[in-house]
């Protein structure tokens, strides 16, 4: 492991020495805990390449369509990356520490005792693609309708402002309302769009035919709906000679094509239609990566290592919905879903499975009872908490056959619990309704189905026969973000400095609020006390154990069947695309690839 990247990942163990007050004088930039870790004249990022060339192409494979180019509302289908392509902010986040921001649109922050407030000093120069001058009148407007109209990532922080001021020609302060030292840096993160492009439009309604204007190194150059978007270099970027930029988007063109399942999509890079790919099916890695391309060094397979934490992937069950409002039915859906054979079948066993949502971290449940800290936290919700939680929990894992007769006992006897028997060899209740429910997959996830049709054959050995629905990219995001699911596809990403996006993730007030994240309808006294002490803890060790204890919640929670997680990612690409040999910590995180990566001929 490299100095540095110990030195980072120590900063949740080490560098969460929390100060006692906050900076009283204007900063080059802002951590969560402690200092940032580079000093005021700081000349690139650590991970960058600063004399990497311009110039170049990068093209990827998407699966789906799209209906909006907005990332920054509820409505509409939008290609993911366009958030982290249009989203230029007041500062900038390294991905080589926690949670550490360097100044972007902002030549400074500073902030009171205790983090109360924040306030930010706009950087001379700083313009939207269109060359006209980022003002303090468009932040306080991106700020008031992003945080009222806006995607619900951005509402939550809004209502812990209490005010928000000009106080100079280029500086704004905003004030919160409650204790929480992570809000400082989160305003810092709010996407500052251009006000008046939207006199008198209607900022929260789905258009391809409005691109918003924002003053991020690319613009959307050409589109056409559901097929592809290209997004091109302004070669007029008044940032270019920013510390934080330095060395980053150096592609000229990045081009993004869509596809209508994972077979296409791998096919169009096979024959360079696109000339890079991310591999998340070890099997497919190790068995049909040697195509011509490959063999003749055109195509280049990259193995980049990254020390995030799991995150939780799998299948979510819905508990709005009557058959997985007992976790008892959940815990069988656990029990039957038969992991390690599936694991077998779909990757050789190569793939560790993910067990709790901060696995392969220091954050991370630990095996056994919860003891120290952790049990202290959660002992005042002893009376609602589900087993395992106080006194150690591990997921099923199955035997490896194909019957798993142990998972398929225990998935008999939790439905018998929850009242639930076999009768003429269906599942059902005393007053013999069967037990069913739907599966929602995205249309084209071809990995996804094949799973569900290994765990459809294990249900059946219960009596249980679940039908699957497959709906297209627009359908599947309406019917999750509306809730209308039993059992989908989920992931959810979590990092080193868990922070207020957890309410939207896991908190109760967003459990039923449309567009949010969570999908399983999490409502849980302890979860939400974790996430307000994690929040607002003053020491190292509180911190850690706030973390701790909330994995063991949701864990202990059965929401989600979680499959495999990727501790390394597997990057296949043209020759001519090239990466820093300093990879972060938070390694391939999303926009880490076209944004320090750059092309050069070989």
């Amino acid at each position: 492991m490299r100095p540095h990247i110990r030195r980072a990942i120590s900063g949740v163990i080490a560098l969460i020495a929390i100060a006692s007050i906050g900076h009283a004088e204007p900063q080059h930039g802002i951590a969560m805990y402690g200092d940032p870790a580079l000093p005021p004249d700081f000349v690139s990022l650590p991970y960058v390449n600063p004399d990497a060339p311009p110039g170049g192409r990068i093209a990827t494979a998407e699966v789906g369509s799209f209906d909006s180019l907005n990332p920054f509302i509820r409505k509409g289908s939008v290609p993911w990356q366009l958030r982290f392509f249009l989203g230029e902010s007041m500062m900038g986040r390294s991905l080589d520490e926690p949670f550490t921001l360097y100044g972007l649109l902002a030549e400074s922050v500073e902030t009171g005792p205790n983090r109360k407030w924040v306030e930010f000093t706009l950087r001379e120069g700083a313009e939207f693609s269109d060359g006209s001058p980022v003002t303090v009148e468009d932040v306080l407007w991106s700020y008031e309708t992003l945080g009222t109209v806006g995607h619900p990532r951005y509402l939550g922080f809004w209502t812990k402002v209490e005010v928000m001021e000009q106080t100079g020609p280029r500086s704004v302060r905003l004030t919160f309302n409650t204790e929480d030292r992570e809000l400082a840096l989160l305003a810092g993160l709010r996407p500052i769009l251009k006000k008046a492009q939207w006199d008198g439009v209607d900022f929260a309604e789905t258009t391809t035919q409005i691109v918003p204007i924002t003053s991020a190194p690319y613009v959307i150059d050409r589109f056409e709906a559901g097929r592809y978007v290209s997004l091109r270099r302004d070669p007029d970027y008044w940032g270019n000679a920013v510390p934080f930029r330095v060395g980053t988007n150096n592609i000229d063109e990045v081009r993004l094509e869509f596809f209508g399942d994972e077979t296409a999509a791998f096919e169009a890079f096979k024959v360079g239609e696109v000339n890079t790919n991310r591999e998340f099916n070890v099997a497919r890695w190790e068995s049909q990566y040697n195509f011509p391309a490959v063999q003749n060094g055109d195509v280049v397979l990259s193995i980049l290592p990254h020390e995030r934490p799991s995150g939780m992937t799998g299948f979510v069950m819905n508990t709005r919905r009557d058959q997985f409002a007992d976790w008892r039915v959940r815990d069988a859906m656990l029990h039957i879903f038969n992991f390690a054979f599936i694991n077998e079948a779909m990757t050789g066993s190569a793939q560790p499975r993910i067990t709790s949502y901060w696995s392969n971290s220091p954050l991370g449940m630990s095996d056994g009872p919860a003891t120290d800290r952790v049990r202290a936290f959660l002992e005042p919700f002893a009376d609602d908490l589900l087993p395992g939680a106080l006194d150690g929990y591990s997921l099923p894992v199955g035997d490896g056959t194909v019957r798993n007769r142990a998972g398929t006992a225990a998935a008999l006897a939790q439905m018998a619990a929850a009242g639930w028997t076999v009768q003429d060899g269906a599942m059902k209740d005393a007053s013999g309704k069967p037990f069913t429910f739907d599966i929602l997959l995205a249309q084209g996830a071809s990995e996804n189905q094949a799973i569900i049709d290994i765990y459809v054959e294990s249900l059946a050995r219960i009596g249980v026969t679940p039908s699957v629905t497959v709906a297209d990219s627009a359908q599947f995001k309406e019917r999750t973000d509306t809730y209308n699911f039993d059992m989908t596809y989920y992931r959810v990403g979590v990092s080193l400095s868990p922070g207020n996006e957890q309410y939207n993730y896991f908190g109760s007030e967003t459990a039923d609020q449309p567009g949010g994240r969570n999908l399983m309808g999490v409502k849980s006294a302890a979860a939400d006390a974790m996430i307000a002490r994690l929040l607002t803890s003053e020491s190292q060790d509180d911190f850690v154990a706030a973390v701790k204890a909330l994995d063991r919640v949701l864990t202990t929670g059965r929401y989600v069947i979680p499959i495999y997680q990727w501790n390394i990612s597997r990057i296949a690409h043209s020759k001519n695309l090239q990466y820093p040999q300093d990879i972060p910590i938070f390694g391939d995180w999303p926009g880490w690839q076209p944004d320090v990566w750059w092309y050069a001929e070989q």
